[in-house]
């Protein structure tokens, strides 16, 4: 479920007096997602989405966001652009919370991948980090290392309710990422989520539009990849695709060539990517609501990714030469 808040329609025609999309016609609540309320919302003949943001979201966080879904927009990139009221905003509050309007996408994310969702994947994602060259915000990556210390050391011994020796591994894993981790890749705006959910498609070889961008950030062109090849590159027996992989990172080098540092990086940035996955993952485990709606992801999924990622000596694992 990711409808918490509830709008009444008396509500949505008075926020939509302000602007110019035409009359509220109704809403329909949008089951997928965790983080945010969101809705299909029908105006003047059109569907646009509606998202009401809830308290995990940070309200200072989001002029980054919209300004960076808007910019993105601008510069070609099939993804949700802020609708503006009347007076230039897109920021509103609806129901005493945050919220904003958005174009509608069409499209879905792929239910089995297959290599052409990855090709395509590789094309987008290295136009989207092009096309971030001359975004002037800058916002932290809070689920970087310092964030994975600190996951860590509140996790502690308790990952061992999860698999024995957990905790004895991750600490392995996170001193070796802390003293090698590198910080002078190439850098800027990262989408830093992008999994299946969140990547349309029309037909397999062509992204229609990238989604929920509230996890973006500032940090190294390379990490993002890294997150992809965990994301997108092992089947669900766990076993490592590396056909997915080479026409992921082939598409993407010949729209953004990889640096010699990226490429001897690459192993260590998939090993922090899935460490950060599963170091979430297993907070989430560890820390259930009893009658929370959304199940908590099995962590061991990314232990698995990790061992693997530790036992590659080079980027050639991934299908490159």
């Amino acid at each position: 479920m990711a409808v918490y808040t509830a709008v009444a329609d008396d509500e949505m025609r008075a926020l939509l007096a302000g602007y110019d999309i035409g009359p509220f016609q109704g809403l329909a609540g949008i089951q997928q997602g965790v983080e945010n309320s969101n809705w299909i919302l029908a105006a003047g003949g059109r569907r646009y989405i509606l998202t009401v943001y809830e308290k995990r979201v940070d309200p200072a966080d989001l002029p980054y966001f919209l300004g960076l879904m808007d910019h993105l927009t601008h510069r070609g990139i099939r993804c949700p652009q802020p609708v503006q009221d009347r007076q230039g905003r897109a920021l509103a509050e609806l129901a005493g919370k945050p919220a904003a309007i958005f174009t509608f996408l069409p499209g879905r994310g792929p239910t089995r991948i297959v290599p052409a969702h990855c090709r395509a994947l590789g094309t987008a994602l290295a136009e989207l980090h092009l096309a971030t060259a001359d975004f002037p915000m800058h916002r932290p990556n809070t689920l970087a290392l310092a964030g994975w210390q600190s996951l860590a050391g509140g996790i502690g011994a308790r990952a061992d309710e999860i698999a024995p020796g957990l905790s004895r591994e991750i600490a392995a894993s996170m001193a070796t990422l802390a003293a090698d981790w590198p910080h002078d890749l190439p850098s800027g705006t990262i989408h830093a989520d992008l999994f299946p959910d969140n990547v349309f498609y029309e037909r397999a070889d062509r992204v229609s539009g990238i989604i929920d961008f509230y996890f973006a950030c500032s940090d190294a062109f390379a990490y993002e990849i890294a997150i992809c090849i965990n994301a997108w590159c092992f089947e669900p027996d766990g076993q490592f695709n590396i056909t997915k992989a080479r026409l992921m990172l082939g598409a993407y080098r010949a729209v953004r060539p990889f640096s010699d540092a990226e490429l001897a990086s690459l192993p260590l940035l998939a090993e922090g990517a899935a460490m950060r996955f599963l170091l979430t993952r297993a907070h989430d485990w560890l820390n259930r609501v009893e009658g929370a709606l959304v199940k908590p992801k099995d962590p061991l999924e990314y232990l698995h990714k990790l061992r693997f990622h530790r036992g590659v000596t080079g980027p050639g694992a991934y299908g490159l030469d």
